[in-house]
């Protein structure tokens, strides 16, 4: 079952793209395997998938060790600067940089580590406060951090269609910012589109979509 939700969410990836005149290798599906068990990911692993993104460090740190090697792992959730040094050198990239004191801890811990840490600015394009809380250029000057784009979480909402000015709006500030040509900055991931509204988020560019329920099947809560 697992391998037909993993084919059938790449197949929907690549008709969205064909919609909006892209190339389908622009855009990565990241399976959401938070809360899944190792099975559950050797089974996502034999049907393709390569990238698997994670809420909790401890999860990362859990699975890390008990799965092929050539897996890229994405923190996806919210990161506590103190859980920074957990996964130095494990994650290919970090989503949720939200403030300069985090990119702070996650240059540090680069340091430390002798790894470089990929991350990606997280933008609350959809709340009140959608004004850039982070400077870029200041992130952008520290060492071995890199910033590869943007990211957001996009509202849960019934019809797909109502989240396409959030994309919009994500993909437009990415461009505004490339523009600027800001050393150590690449605008060239977006991470953007779940479950519910991938397809409309791979229309209006995302390059790397986060989907867990349409790969895995709905959430068991109960094994927390």
């Amino acid at each position: 079952m697992l391998k037909e939700n993993y084919e059938e969410v790449q197949k929907k990836i690549t008709e969205a793209c064909k919609r909006a005149g892209r190339n389908p290798k622009e855009v990565t599906l990241i399976a959401v395997s938070k809360t899944k068990p190792v099975p559950m990911l050797e089974e996502a692993y034999e049907a393709g998938a390569r990238d698997f993104g994670e809420n909790k460090v401890q999860e990362i740190m859990d699975k890390y060790d008990q799965l092929p090697s050539d897996i890229q792992w994405h923190m996806i959730g919210h990161l506590q600067r103190n859980k920074v040094k957990y996964i130095a050198g494990k994650v290919a990239l970090i989503h949720s940089v939200d403030s300069l004191r985090l990119a702070k801890t996650i240059s540090e811990e680069a340091v430390k580590h002798n790894c470089e840490i990929p991350i990606l600015i997280e933008v609350n394009v959809a709340g009140e406060e959608s004004k850039f809380g982070v400077s870029v250029e200041e992130i952008a000057k520290l060492p071995a951090i890199h910033v590869e784009g943007l990211m957001t979480i996009a509202p849960y909402v019934e019809d797909p269609e109502e989240n396409r000015p959030v994309f919009r709006k994500l993909k437009e500030l990415s461009v505004d910012i490339a523009a600027k040509n800001i050393n150590n900055v690449r605008m060239a991931i977006l991470s953007m589109g779940m479950t519910g509204d991938y397809e409309v988020a791979v229309e209006e560019g995302a390059t790397l979509v986060r989907v867990g329920t349409g790969v895995f099947g709905e959430r068991d809560y109960s094994k927390r």
